[in-house]
């Protein structure tokens, strides 16, 4: 195939910045891809902070001013991965300058700014615009994803997303820009995690009309800079029970967990449908293992209900050299998730699973404004249109 070299700038030389960078240089895994991608550029604040990618040969630009890299003609894809309060004005100008742009969740610190980011993408229909969620394109939560697709659990009976880990459990870890509502918002966890845990809903065409929410401020105070103790005025854990109503009339719970306390996860993406005729659950803390339900004969003991439980390969969205046999994790996500996103800005994605579109990020927005209202109430809230 001959493919078209797409070049990359990326906005923040952080913890997923490198994760990005590392991931596309296994690009040549991909087969028959219809792009070639690479990390040309990238942005920070802090100088020191863009040192690392100097192991990457084809960083060719650094520049401290994202205004700059905006600028940059060679760019055609930016990854802006910054604090929730920032953005709203960085991915409008990067949508405003024409650039294709995969945004970080939670896209915008609220519904107002996410609103007028979609706003920026419908007054400029040329600039692709996708928001970043790869716990999806692991081989396992694809093979839930199609099981459900397939219509095998017939009635749904209720569905369980979650996305939990344990950065916080240390009760000394300093304070950070996560825990401040100035810079993360006041949906906090939700803002944070929400949109892992919601994409997969959402694409299924789970919609939630209501939502309960048990929301958590589980460590009030942390210790700032000098060592005194600072207000941590957002939420660690998010419990929110919607009811989601199907076209047909039928109905059922979906739960959404976001936690930053979740004592024994590291960082753990989870999926669990359960319907009349069968069920299937996937986490990635064993992500070899997709788990089944099914009513089968056994042998001597008559019909019974059973978890069954096989092991996925390495094969996801989009088919690589690795063999399929082997096993895929976090890294090889995140190359599935551009795969995808890249193969759909040139229009070649087909029917295979991609990312999160701003009109999904936006009903993520309204279902986190639904759960602070009913942590407000005490009730359930409708998710507002």
């Amino acid at each position: 195939m001959n493919a078209r070299t797409v070049n990359i700038g990326i906005v923040g030389a952080g913890l997923m910045g490198r994760e990005i960078a590392m991931a596309i240089q296994r690009w040549p895994a991909l087969i028959d891809h219809p792009v070639r991608a690479q990390v040309t550029a990238v942005c920070d604040i802090n100088p020191a902070a863009m040192e690392w990618f100097d192991q990457i040969p084809t960083v060719i630009t650094k520049v401290t001013n994202y205004s700059e890299l905006l600028a940059d003609p060679a760019i055609d894809v930016v990854y802006i991965a910054v604090r929730h309060d920032l953005h709203e004005q960085m991915y409008i100008d990067a949508i405003a300058a024409g650039k294709d742009l995969l945004a970080e969740k939670p896209f915008g610190i609220d519904r107002a700014a996410a609103e007028n980011i979609v706003e920026a993408t419908r007054a400029h229909p040329d600039s692709f615009v996708r928001c970043s969620s790869e716990m999806p394109f692991f081989p396992g939560a694809q093979q839930a994803i199609n099981a459900i697709r397939s219509g095998s659990l017939g009635r749904i009976i209720e569905v369980r997303s979650s996305f939990l880990h344990s950065s916080d459990l240390d009760l000394q870890k300093g304070i950070n820009w996560k825990r401040q509502t100035a810079y993360c918002g006041k949906a906090g966890v939700m803002n944070d995690l929400g949109l892992h845990a919601l994409h997969v809903p959402l694409r299924l065409g789970w919609n939630p009309q209501s939502v309960f929410s048990t929301l958590q401020n589980l460590v009030p105070t942390r210790p700032g800079p000098d060592g005194a103790p600072e207000a941590c005025d957002t939420f660690e854990n998010a419990v929110l029970t919607t009811n989601v109503l199907l076209e047909d009339g039928e109905q059922f719970p979906l739960t959404i967990e976001t936690k930053r306390i979740s004592p024994g996860d590291k960082n753990t993406w989870e999926l669990r449908a359960v319907g009349l005729d069968g069920g299937v659950f996937f986490s990635t803390k064993n992500p070899k293992r997709v788990s089944t339900f099914a009513v089968v004969d056994l042998p001597g003991s008559g019909r019974e209900q059973v978890w069954q439980h096989s092991d996925v390969g390495s094969q996801s969205v989009w088919p690589t050299v690795t063999g399929g046999i082997f096993e895929s994790g976090f890294s090889d996500s995140i190359l599935q998730m551009w795969a995808a996103f890249l193969a759909e800005r040139a229009g070649l994605l087909g029917d295979r699973f991609g990312c999160v579109t701003p009109e999904e990020a936006l009903k993520t927005h309204r279902i986190y404004e639904a759960a602070l209202a009913s942590h407000e109430t005490h009730s359930a809230v409708l998710v507002a249109e």
